[in-house]
């Protein structure tokens, strides 16, 4: 964001993971996050969105150090992480950025106390001696709305929402700079999610915290962030404004997503998208969206699209995007149209 200072970036990031497939000694190649540039200024806060798979928590691993690209470079406030002396850049990494994890009820250590729990990060990091560390103990526990008397408690005796409160509190501890949450609301009842999310919102604005959300409710991302990018097939293929209106979407991919979202779009009528996802050990030549999309052609299958600017702000890689403007109803009627061709055409070649 313009004139605000760069917290992280992350230049053509790659992430390759090694898969055995069928024999003793056979491995596949999967590509987790092809390409990856995005940037985060301190104090923003960036939503992600995708199917599963689509590569949302390996970037949020790049981001907090957790995951070393296969290549390209993540730097934080401009030196490169992975150029550090180990030493400097766990503390780097450790004292600057938080994460809080999907399901609290596996990502806390079910043998420790809240407060042993809160502290263990204080005591890695030298923070403070052991009477400020319990201060701080019990200055993160009034943070996050948790009472004193849970802090002998153990996870097994607290509820959902008070678990995720525990591990929001963890990411806090050392004060960072920049918390990943990883679709922190998932493993929830749909009774304490609110209240989840009403205090990270809480959270971001009293400490000034950078904040990458990461989920795949688009509803929600939208509500929590300034920034949205959607990522399919470990690509970003999309990044605009969170508060641009919905039809101003450029990718056919992230307008198949917002319209099979409930109670964004009046009537909710959905996208079409024929044929299952690709896998990431054998991505498509080209777009990667391209065996889905319906207003893809020859050139989709022979080039990865350059990067597009609709405005300051929106970029996306598309060869044929949506035109800004047009309205789901079109293109669900366009989609449906090609759907059926596609489907008539692969019937004659069997009648053959």
């Amino acid at each position: 964001m313009t004139g605000q200072e760069q917290l992280i970036t992350l230049s053509d990031a790659h992430v390759v993971h090694r898969a055995r497939s069928g024999g003793l000694f056979s491995r596949d190649r999967v590509y987790a996050l092809t390409g990856a540039d995005l940037e985060i200024a301190a104090g923003e806060t960036v939503g992600v969105v995708g199917e599963s798979g689509c590569g949302k928590s390996t970037l949020a691993k790049v981001l907090v150090g957790v995951q070393r690209p296969t290549a390209g470079t993540v730097a934080f406030r401009g030196r490169d992480l992975w150029t550090m002396p180990s030493a400097e850049r766990r503390t780097a990494v450790g004292s600057s950025t938080g994460m809080i994890f999907q399901d609290p009820s596996t990502a806390l250590n079910r043998r420790l106390s809240v407060r042993q729990i809160l502290r263990d990060p204080l005591d890695v990091h030298r923070r403070g001696d052991p009477p400020e560390r319990e201060e701080r103990v019990r200055e993160l526990m009034d943070l996050v709305g948790l009472p004193k008397v849970l802090a002998e408690a153990l996870p097994a005796q607290l509820s959902g929402g008070q678990r995720q409160r525990v591990a929001i509190a963890r990411a806090l501890a050392l004060e960072p700079e920049l918390v990943v949450a990883d679709e922190p609301t998932s493993a929830l009842d749909v009774s304490v999610r609110a209240q989840i999310l009403n205090l990270l919102l809480d959270l971001k604005e009293r400490l000034g915290l950078a904040l990458l959300f990461v989920s795949h409710d688009i509803q929600t991302v939208r509500r929590m962030s300034d920034r949205v990018i959607t990522m399919y097939l470990g690509r970003i293929v999309e990044e605009a404004p969170a508060d641009e209106g919905l039809d101003r979407a450029r990718h056919p991919y992230t307008r198949a997503l917002f319209s099979a979202t409930p109670g964004l779009l009046d009537p909710i009528d959905p996208i079409p998208l024929v044929g299952p996802v690709p896998s990431a050990t054998r991505p498509p030549s080209g777009c990667p969206f391209r065996t889905r999309c319906w207003r893809a052609d020859e050139v989709c299958a022979q080039r990865m699209p350059e990067v597009g600017e609709a405005d300051a702000g929106h970029r996306f890689r598309c060869h044929h995007p949506v035109d800004d403007g047009q309205s789901t109803h079109e293109l669900v009627s366009q989609a449906a149209a090609a759907a059926t061709e596609t489907a008539a055409a692969t019937a004659m070649k069997e009648c053959r």
